[in-house]
């Protein structure tokens, strides 16, 4: 097979047709930017589940008596004992009570309170957040439940804050659940349009297809041309995406910044670079050409 005259004949074929030349470059544009699109949205979503789960945790109060090694000890066993805890945080009294007389200084009843109880009334405490579900936090209380730590452990607050831990991690898998459905359709949507897009182009050059079988070229040198032209039209869209990407995630990062701290745009965009530019590519150049190779299948018949 000539490559240079296959090539000759894609950029023919490109100029020859340039309106429907724009249209497929432009639909290739639209589809490459929502799936990119698609995968920032999941990177938001992921930060925000993750934030949310956080924030949920079970708390074990030990006696107030309690000596700090002994509660350090119960940190460590949780630990070996719970792979899927993220963090299980300390909470001495002391720091109970600043934390708590921080957070009402603005309250003269609730110094008044401490005042007359003329003592720290606050026990120390481990703050468990875990990677799972309400399960793992029940197995996490009943292990605290155990025989060995009664005489440390007073109180696990895992059966009040219950229903609020089913909760919110029914929401964020029902989250989790939509945005790979959603996803799912509107990537067999774009798929759709593409390859409309795609035929029409196509059978526009049905008489030449035809015409090139009935003179003994072979299925290559006529499939090549139009998986060439399908690689142009990647390769502009790809181009054109990556340039609208860049910018708008430089320029959407500060106002996110603002309603996520936690979270830059252009930080997530900087860390999966190649990500982005491998779905782009294969969103443009492979979605065209691939395509284009199994639409002109169909003209190979004389």
């Amino acid at each position: 097979m000539d490559f240079k005259r296959v090539l000759q004949f894609a950029f023919q074929h490109f100029y020859r047709n340039k309106g429907t030349s724009v249209a497929a470059i432009f639909i290739l544009t639209i589809t490459t930017l929502l799936i990119t699109g698609l995968f920032f949205m999941q990177g938001i979503s992921s930060y925000l589940i993750t934030e949310v789960q956080d924030k949920i945790d079970i708390t074990a109060y030990f006696n107030a008596d309690s000596a700090e090694s002994d509660v350090l000890q119960v940190k460590q066993d949780l630990a070996q004992s719970f792979p899927i805890i993220k963090s299980v945080e300390y909470v001495s009294k002391d720091q109970a009570l600043a934390d708590f007389t921080a957070k009402h200084q603005d309250g003269p009843a609730f110094s008044k309170a401490l005042t007359e109880v003329g003592q720290n009334p606050f026990p120390p405490s481990l703050n468990i957040v875990t990677n799972g579900d309400t399960s793992q936090y029940q197995g996490i209380a009943e292990f605290l439940q155990q025989d060995k730590y009664a005489a440390l452990v007073s109180k696990v607050d895992f059966l009040e804050k219950k229903d609020t831990i089913e909760k919110v991690f029914a929401i964020t898998s029902g989250i989790t659940k939509f945005g790979l459905g959603l996803g799912a359709v509107l990537l067999i949507i774009a798929i759709l349009v593409v390859l409309n897009t795609i035929k029409l182009i196509i059978e526009g050059s049905s008489q030449e297809i035809s015409t090139m079988r009935v003179v003994g070229a072979s299925n290559w040198f006529i499939r090549a041309p139009f998986v060439i032209q399908g690689v142009i039209f990647g390769a502009i869209s790809f181009a054109i995406c990556f340039a609208i990407t860049s910018v708008v995630a430089y320029a959407l990062a500060n106002g996110l910044g603002v309603i996520m701290p936690g979270f830059s745009l252009s930080g997530y965009f900087i860390r999966n670079l190649l990500i982005v530019v491998a779905i782009q590519l294969v969103a443009g150049m492979g979605l065209a050409s691939v395509l284009s190779f199994i639409v002109v299948r169909k003209y190979l018949k004389v």
